[in-house]
């Protein structure tokens, strides 16, 4: 059993923020030690022609080595490693050094996210304050020439919050900013896909009439990040439209890949990053059973999820648990993830 390539993402030290929309969960903070990386480095190098290791798979940089980390986790991956657009806006404006770090590292943007006002910020994140430091961290990427990338949750709760976030963007100038240093400011709305905690906003998912109210602002941004050419090619199809699709369709799938990523909780649990980190997609422990009754379960689609969706008829899966007159909007392969998900949750798979 060999494989093509594998990252794996251990979770060492967790979160800051408590998202009510993070599709990975609010599990409990870890304080793994720096030898835990090369013990799962180690565990997995015999299964693959490449590996990739991080330290992190919900926020990176949160601890205060977080230098020293992304060394190790380089010296342990088999190519550079890529910090990617994505980074702490806790460590931003609690360390100065952090943005000359990033900038060092030769990013040119970071993600940052919004809900709305600073009320309905903090109650997304899960933490006041969060707004406020939101907006000294656009200020310090800015001044290290790093362009900050505004990404907005949307549910048909804060929809009517989309003019404040455009007047902040406007008022703080974070375009012509940006153009002044050779950046590219750019800001997008999504609904994120329907799982982990962002699955209890199922209820008040972005129909089709919702986005009429989408100011043209976000519509013009929104369908330049995503390159489409309007809305319902970013937001998807009727719930309605997909239940009646896929109740003719009764093929399986497989979710084995030769270039598999996996995420590593802090009590050494093993999911494939597929979906949110859940029971019925555990592989194992990598402490009790090792990398190989780990991934020999991956390759024979022995986590439940995994073994649901290769042996149920999509129809049968949908039909057990979808709306055939559901009206949010969804992609194909995100419904089939959220109709999977309440089966095997629902099934007690």
């Amino acid at each position: 059993m060999k494989f093509e390539e594998i990252l794996i993402c251990l979770d060492m030290h967790g979160c800051p923020n408590r998202c009510r929309h993070c599709w990975l969960g609010t599990t409990p903070n870890g304080n793994m030690p720096v030898s835990e990386l090369a013990f799962a480095a180690e565990e997995f190098r015999p299964f693959t022609e490449g590996l990739q290791v991080y330290d992190w798979y919900r926020e990176p940089d949160y601890p205060e080595n977080y230098q020293e980390l992304f060394a190790v986790c380089s010296r342990l991956s088999d190519r550079p490693g890529e910090h990617f657009e994505l980074a702490s806006f806790w460590r931003l404006v609690r360390d100065r050094e952090y943005g000359k770090w990033l900038s060092s590292l030769g990013l040119k943007a970071v993600q940052l996210t919004l809900f709305g006002t600073a009320e309905t910020t903090d109650f997304y994140v899960g933490r006041k304050g969060a707004y406020r430091e939101i907006l000294e961290a656009m200020d310090i990427l800015i001044e290290n020439k790093i362009s900050p990338r505004i990404q907005v949750f949307v549910n048909r709760n804060n929809i009517g919050e989309l003019g404040h976030i455009e007047n902040l963007v406007r008022e703080r100038e974070l375009e012509a900013r940006c153009r002044a240093f050779g950046g590219a400011f750019s800001c997008f709305l999504h609904q994120g896909s329907c799982d982990g905690k962002n699955e209890k906003w199922y209820d008040a998912w972005i129909t089709q009439e919702d986005l009429e109210k989408i100011p043209p602002f976000f519509e013009a941004y929104t369908l330049r990040h995503f390159g489409k050419e309007t809305l319902t090619d970013v937001f998807g199809r009727t719930e309605q439209a997909l239940y009646e699709e896929l109740i003719a369709d009764s093929s399986t799938a497989s979710y084995v890949s030769q270039s598999p990523v996996f995420n590593i909780d802090k009590d050494f649990n093993v999911y494939p990053n597929i979906s949110t980190p859940a029971p019925h997609w555990c592989l194992g422990n990598l402490k009790r059973d090792g990398a190989g009754a780990v991934l020999e379960n991956y390759a024979e689609s022995r986590s439940a999820a995994q073994h649901t969706r290769l042996t149920v008829p999509l129809c049968e899966i949908v039909k057990a648990r979808g709306d055939r007159g559901g009206r949010g909007l969804f992609s194909r392969e995100d419904y089939i993830e959220l109709m999977l998900n309440r089966y095997c949750r629902e099934m007690g798979k």
